[in-house]
C-alpha cells in the first residue's frame, strides 16, 4: 500500500499552523481549519520557487471560483515557510481567496508523512509536493506527486483536482481582455464578464502595449479583444453573442 492509498478515508493529523492577519501571526491548529467542511489543500516545497511560482498557485488561482461553485469551502496553499514570506507570496501572486497557511517547523508535513530533504538546495527539510480534497475532517483524496529532482507537477496540480471533483463540468473558465482606459467597449465586455461570473484579467494600451501588439495577437485593430478559455472571441457584442448562447 503506497502513502497516497494509506492516507485515503484517514483523519487530518493534528498540527500547528501559522498565518498573517493584519501584520499580527495568529496560530490555528488544523483540526479547526477542517472541522465541518470541505477544504481543498495544495501544498509544495517553497514560496517563491519556480515551479510553485510559475504554475502550481496560478492553476488554483484560475480555477478558484469553479471550485467555489462546485462545493469547495475554501482552497489553501501550504508550505513549510514563515507566515510573512507566505503573506508576501500571497500579494506578489494575486491570489486573493486563496489561504495561504505556514507551516513553520514542519509540524503538518512530518505528521501526514510527506516531507522532502532539500539540503541540496539550502532548502532544508520541506513538504512534498501534493493536493488534498478533506471534507469534514478526513481526507477524501490525495495526489502526491514523485519526489524527483526536477521538482515535477503532473497530479496535483488544479486541472487534475477539477477532473476529480467535477470529471463531467467544464467550469466558468477564465478570461483575458485588451481594452483601453475610457473605452465604454471595453468597459461593457468587462461587465459582460463580471455578471457571468468569469474571472479575467485586463492589459490596456499604454507602455507595454500598443495596437501593434493587439494586431499581432488578436488579427484586429479595434478594442476590446476578448480571449476566453484560449479563444478568442472578440469584441463586445461578439462577447454578449458568445454569452447568450453558452
Amino acid at each position: 500500500m503506497n502513502k497516497r492509498t494509506a492516507l485515503i478515508g484517514q483523519g487530518v493529523p493534528r498540527a500547528q499552523l501559522a498565518e498573517l492577519r493584519q501584520g499580527r501571526v495568529h496560530h490555528v491548529a488544523s483540526d479547526e481549519i477542517f472541522a465541518g467542511r470541505r477544504v481543498l489543500v495544495f501544498a509544495l516545497p517553497g514560496a517563491f520557487t519556480p515551479t510553485c511560482s510559475s504554475a502550481h498557485v496560478p492553476g488554483y488561482v484560475a480555477r478558484l471560483n469553479d471550485f467555489r461553485d462546485a462545493g469547495i469551502d475554501e482552497v489553501i496553499c501550504l508550505s513549510v515557510n514563515d507566515p510573512y514570506v507566505m503573506d508576501a507570496w500571497q500579494r506578489a501572486e494575486r491570489a486573493e481567496g486563496i489561504r495561504f497557511l505556514a507551516d513553520p517547523a514542519a509540524e503538518f508535513a512530518q505528521a501526514i508523512g510527506l516531507t522532502t530533504s532539500n539540503n541540496e538546495k539550502g532548502l532544508g527539510v520541506r513538504s512534498r509536493r501534493y493536493s488534498m480534497l478533506v471534507d469534514k475532517g478526513t481526507i477524501a483524496t490525495l495526489f502526491v506527486e514523485e519526489d524527483r529532482p526536477d521538482d515535477p507537477l503532473e497530479v496535483s496540480d488544479a486541472e487534475t483536482m477539477w477532473r476529480y471533483w467535477r470529471p463531467n463540468e467544464k467550469g466558468r473558465g477564465s478570461a483575458f481582455l485588451f481594452g483601453r482606459h475610457g473605452c465604454p467597449h471595453c468597459a461593457r465586455a468587462e461587465d459582460l464578464l463580471k455578471r457571468h461570473g468569469i474571472t479575467h484579467d485586463s492589459i490596456y494600451l499604454g507602455e507595454d502595449l500598443t495596437m501593434l501588439g493587439v494586431r499581432a495577437a488578436t488579427g484586429a485593430t479595434t478594442l476590446p479583444q476578448v480571449f476566453i478559455e484560449g479563444k478568442l472571441v472578440g469584441g463586445a457584442e461578439q462577447l454578449a453573442k458568445y454569452l447568450s448562447e453558452a
